[in-house]
């Protein structure tokens, strides 16, 4: 008991003196074109460099650039990144923002700063943000929906399958419906992926109640993503030979 207990007080000791790193907002969301502000608190200054990734849904995340609070600018860049669009500042010794201008929809992703602990001798990260950029301008996803199996149609519920392409970002919103009605259990959706083209692909899946489909039920997925929305509907009677 007693060595559990040391064990304990050992572990939150360590945990108080480890430097704890905020980030705000959690999720934002601008128009292209618009410029973004991403916040970043630390405990306390150890004269160590803050540095800022970007990391896409499934993606390895990408270094942006490391800054100091008493230096003019940032003192490197990711190789993928430049001066001209993304920038760093502090407003004091512990408050730094990344500053992206004239955002486009690539820029959408997670990004998360991080600074290294000194006395915890380790990379202390945020939470990150979500930065979500919209065109109302980008064409629709491609929506493709799969019917239940024949074998599925033997037990008391089946499932259909929405699979949606070409997403201009990696953040997307599923919903589906059934008869018109908006159903909020039963769904699984899984992570997007980077397709070839740089675009996205996603895949989300509906269980119904068999007689819901039997008794051909309209069944209906949406797909939000950068301010475009795609919809498709489907049904038994659809599927008949």
């Amino acid at each position: 008991m007693l060595g559990t207990l040391c064990t304990l007080i050992t572990a939150l000791a360590y945990i108080s003196c480890q430097k704890v790193v905020t980030q705000t907002p959690l999720s934002l969301s601008v128009k292209t074109d618009e410029k973004a502000t991403l916040n970043c608190g630390i405990a306390k200054d150890e004269s160590r460099y803050v540095s800022w990734y970007k990391q896409i849904p499934l993606d390895t995340p990408q270094f942006v650039l490391r800054f100091y609070h008493s230096h003019s600018s940032p003192n490197a860049y990711g190789t993928a990144f430049s001066s001209d669009h993304v920038t760093s500042k502090a407003s004091s010794t512990i408050d730094y923002q990344l500053l992206i201008s004239n955002v486009v929809v690539e820029d959408s992703a997670t990004y998360y700063c991080a600074t290294w602990d000194t006395t915890a001798k380790e990379w202390v990260f945020g939470q990150g943000t979500k930065l979500i950029v919209t065109d109302s301008a980008l064409p629709a996803a491609s929506l493709t929906l799969f019917p239940p199996s024949s074998a599925e149609l033997q037990a008391d519920r089946v499932s259909v399958v929405c699979v949606a392409e070409d997403l201009p970002t990696g953040f997307a919103e599923v919903s589906w419906a059934v008869s018109g009605n908006p159903v909020s259990s039963g769904i699984s959706t899984g992570s997007p992926q980077q397709q070839p083209n740089k675009k996205f692909r996603l895949s989300s899946l509906l269980t119904i109640q068999t007689a819901d489909w039997t008794s051909d039920k309209d069944v209906s997925c949406q797909v939000a993503s950068a301010s475009s929305t795609a919809s498709k509907s489907i049904k038994q009677s659809d599927c008949s030979n």
